[in-house]
């Protein structure tokens, strides 16, 4: 089954500056997860989304597939070893049979970002 990692492209971190930065740390954080998607990301999906209402943790992601549970998570740093624990906890979340991956498995750089966890819409419990 395929996991969707949905990235805020709107994000930007406290002290972000217009002037000198040129892109939001959402749209870099998008950036460096969508190559390591394509890098490693079997039954993995990406897409953009302008605000996920997370402004006070940007960067904010969500991890979601039909049927399994589904997490937002928040308060990225835009670099490549966030992006690859992000793809990394997607790929377990994909290959699990309802989303929740043993917390022993995360990978270090999502620990700790969790904001909310969501049932599946389409749960008939």
């Amino acid at each position: 089954m395929t996991t969707t990692i949905t990235i805020c492209d709107t994000c930007k971190l406290e002290g972000w500056d217009a002037a000198t930065a040129g892109i939001t740390d959402g749209e870099a954080l998008a950036a460096l997860i969508e190559a390591e998607v394509d890098a490693m990301g079997d039954h993995i999906k990406t897409r953009r989304f302008s605000c996920l209402m997370g402004c006070d943790r940007a960067c904010n992601i969500t991890i979601q597939a039909d049927a399994k549970l589904n997490y937002t998570l928040g308060e990225f740093t835009p670099d490549a070893e966030t992006a690859k624990g992000i793809v990394e906890y997607a790929l377990l979340h994909a290959k699990s049979t309802s989303g929740q991956v043993p917390y022993r498995d995360w990978p270090q750089a999502i620990k700790g970002h969790f904001t909310t966890r969501h049932p599946p819409l389409n749960d008939s419990k």
